[in-house]
């Protein structure tokens, strides 16, 4: 199963085995999504992160 790394609203980034319609074209509903956050326990809307992104996390 392909893990999706996603950032919820309040910056905690994570990774999700499930990101629910993430097939679907981001112009028509948008990247983000409603996931319980792992770091606050809480539903938050969740985007993916950006493969760049995670480099400049990485080298942190």
């Amino acid at each position: 199963m392909e893990r999706t790394v996603v950032r919820c609203a309040e910056g905690h980034v994570f990774s999700t085995a499930m990101f629910p319609m993430q097939q679907l074209d981001t112009g028509r509903i948008g990247p983000g999504r409603l996931i319980r956050c792992p770091r606050c326990a809480r539903l938050r809307h969740a985007v993916p992160v950006e493969p760049a992104e995670l480099v400049r996390l990485e080298q942190r």
